[in-house]
């Protein structure tokens, strides 16, 4: 039935039933297309028509009369001594022009940068992009050939391939920070799309959108960037420090035994030190004596020599019915972060008359701000 109606002129036409095909060419038998063919190309396509054996003709939208040497019955007829097939070959290729928005591309192995703040870093990405044929004639040429379907499966490795490839450099060449990437992701995206079309104009295809969805990096590399984010909101190294042990504290507690127990005494010797230094070598004394003495009025100095620093109040709290302390501000952040601070614990420093709950202490108010206050009486 094929080779019968393949002696019928010919309405030359393609509807596109789905989304990955980019060239598609039109059957008949023997590819003897026949002389007066109707060619019918609609928009969003090209038609490319190849006869005996060369290109052509470029179509562009719109109704044509095709002219070739197969007419119908007589050539197959005069085609005798060829098994009776005609020796003038006639095709017709459909090319889509559309958009194809479904590509994703992602590197396989990291790319590695010279970052002028972190040095050798190495980085991920991933994203999609589109790709558009722009020159149906060196499409056919260099990539289809006589292939009767080309899908995007078949050209979307390479084009991958090839992005990876320019990645680097365009990433290399931007002089953009790493910590400013992701604010120029748009712009790298828009001078890659440029290489790649550029790359690609031999075969007839363009990249005219690509898009970078993310970039990353190594997770030693986020935690150093994360390191000098709470550095800088910190302000300084001796409230990160303070940071840092109060941090230790819950994990000490939630780890007990020979690593529990190693963590704690290393954050018991840094506590006590900050305890030391904040306290200037005095004794604590016990909250059931009486309160602290005042210290003793420096020595008269000369004018080129500055007063003494003040002295950090000095806090005691009661947990579990038993004195604890003391403590200056850091250290009783730590008691908050461990639990055993809480907002209806005792507090007593010096210049206190009695022990009040630590929300009834103004100097308090900040530590607790994120601590909740005591569930309701249950039904």
């Amino acid at each position: 039935m094929d080779r019968i109606r393949g002696e019928f002129i010919d309405i030359v036409e393609w509807t596109d039933d789905g989304r990955d095909t980019i060239v598609w060419r039109f059957p008949r038998y023997g590819n003897e297309i026949k002389m007066g063919a109707r060619l019918v190309v609609r928009e969003s396509q090209v038609a490319v028509f190849v006869n005996e054996g060369r290109l052509a003709d470029v179509y562009e939208p719109g109704t044509y009369t095709l002219s070739t040497q197969n007419m119908p019955v007589l050539s197959t007829l005069k085609g005798w001594k060829h098994g009776f097939e005609s020796p003038f070959k006639a095709e017709v290729y459909f090319v889509t022009t559309r958009q194809f928005t479904d590509f994703k591309w992602g590197t396989q192995n990291p790319v590695i940068l010279r970052d002028a703040e972190f040095g050798m870093v190495r980085v991920r990405a991933f994203g999609t992009f589109a790709a558009q044929v722009v020159d149906a004639a060196a499409l056919l040429r260099e990539l289809v050939g006589t292939d009767p379907q080309f899908r995007t499966e078949e050209v979307g490795e390479h084009l991958r391939q090839l992005i990876v490839s320019k990645l680097g450099s365009a990433l290399g060449s931007s002089g953009v920070p790493l910590l400013d990437l992701a604010a120029r992701q748009d712009g790298i995206g828009q001078q890659l799309a440029k290489t790649l079309t550029l790359e690609l104009s031999a075969t007839g295809i363009a990249i005219p959108r690509f898009y970078i969805e993310n970039i990353s990096v190594p997770p030693e590399v986020e935690a150093a960037i994360d390191t000098r984010s709470r550095m800088a909101i910190t302000g300084n190294l001796d409230d990160y420090a303070k940071l840092q042990a109060a941090d230790a504290i819950p994990i000490a507690a939630a780890n007990p035994g020979t690593g529990g127990d190693a963590l704690g005494l290393g954050v018991g010797m840094a506590l006590g030190q900050r305890i030391v230094q904040s306290t200037s070598g005095a004794a604590a004394a016990p909250a059931a004596q009486a309160p602290a003495q005042p210290a003793p009025a420096p020595a008269p100095a000369s004018a080129d020599v500055p007063p003494p620093l003040p002295t950090a109040p000095r806090w005691f709290i009661a947990v579990g019915g038993q004195q604890q302390g003391p403590y200056d501000e850091s250290a009783l952040a730590g008691q908050v972060a461990a639990g055993h601070l809480t907002r209806t614990t005792l507090v007593w420093r010096s210049g206190q008359a009695t022990w009040q709950p630590a929300d009834q202490v103004p100097e308090l108010t900040s530590l607790l701000a994120d601590v909740p206050p005591p569930l309701p009486p249950q039904g």
